[in-house]
């Protein structure tokens, strides 16, 4: 418990300056949000409006860069992330309606790509040298293709010319958003096709990884002594693919990072209702609470699916845990 603790705080430091630098570097840049705002209104615009612009923006009090800061945080706590200039709302409350969308795709995409290159790897690395090793140069090429390039491809393929898949959105606008089961058919089945996009390109990585492991893992003296004793050939290597895995549980918290940024390209292909799009609209539009709220909400989700990784590592490996208590 006592290196679970330890762990958190080291996250909490790094959650804190990722908030630091999401207050800071937007300071940095050229103009400001009202500016920009008032530059796109097109009817007179008086000091009072100006004034009650600022307001709703937070700027409109005399505070240094120190109290501002405090302010940015006491805002943070309570959910206030800010009102987006192009859609007039606050920042949270838009995050909400899109997150769960990006969340849920890129969950279930590295859900997916991690168990079937994990079993895919153990086995090519237990009966390497058989004719399954022909998985690797097709599992290699799909990693080599970015993720939007392989998404338009089979959007325009599988989807445009086929009809085998659902294209654009989310779901089937016949069907009335909700908890039914009309509607979260309809989700499953707008999803298969972004999410096979992005298993593809991401399985190769966690299948090479977990082969060269097992490999050496095979030649380790508790998997000969375990064959020696004649214990059953599934118990073998399910005993060595739990110490092979290891190392792949290290790196999920490293390739969720990856995920992340190619899913949001894997979302504007397929026009998904996920943050990807909400990015690009923010960017173009210069809309700077917008896009302040989008980074702010990946760094941490990444931060949180990091912790994750390491407490389920440390769960895994006893000797991490004996080595960290010392």
């Amino acid at each position: 418990m006592r290196i679970v603790a330890r762990r958190l705080g080291l996250y909490l430091l790094t959650a804190w300056v990722a908030v630091t630098a999401n207050f800071i570097l937007p300071r940095l840049m050229p103009g400001n949000p009202v500016q920009t705002l008032i530059g796109k209104i097109t009817s007179q615009v008086t000091p009072a409006e100006i004034r009650a612009i600022r307001l709703s923006f937070g700027m409109g009090f005399k505070q240094g860069v120190i109290a501002q800061y405090f302010t940015y945080l006491g805002q943070l706590f309570h959910g206030n992330l800010g009102i987006s200039i192009t859609l007039g709302a606050p920042v949270s409350s838009i995050l909400r309606e899109s997150v769960p969308w990006t969340i849920g795709l890129i969950g279930i995409s590295t859900i997916i790509s991690f168990t079937l290159g994990t079993l895919a790897g153990a086995m090519l690395g237990w009966t390497r040298g058989s004719r399954f090793d022909s998985l690797i140069p097709t599992a290699t090429f799909f990693q080599a293709v970015p993720y939007f390039f392989l998404g338009t491809v089979m959007l325009l393929v599988f989807g445009s010319n086929l009809h085998w898949f659902p294209v654009l959105g989310a779901y089937s606008q016949s069907a009335t958003p909700g908890w039914n089961w009309t509607f979260i058919a309809s989700v499953l089945r707008y999803g298969e096709l972004p999410v096979i996009s992005i298993v593809l390109s991401s399985v190769a990585g966690w299948m090479l990884g977990m082969r060269n492991m097992m490999i050496t893992m095979i030649g380790e003296d508790f998997v000969l002594m375990a064959v020696a004793k004649g214990l059953p050939r599934r118990k073998v290597i399910a005993h060595a693919a739990r110490n092979a895995v290891l190392p792949s549980i290290a790196n999920l918290s490293l390739a969720i990072g990856l995920v992340v940024s190619g899913a949001l390209l894997v979302e504007l292909v397929f026009n998904y209702p996920g943050v990807g799009d909400l990015l690009l609209q923010a960017v173009l539009n210069e809309d700077y609470p917008l896009i302040q709220g989008i980074f702010l909400v990946i760094t941490l989700t990444v931060l949180a699916a990091n912790l994750i990784a390491d407490v389920v590592y440390l769960v895994l490996d006893p000797r991490t845990r004996s080595e960290a208590a010392v």
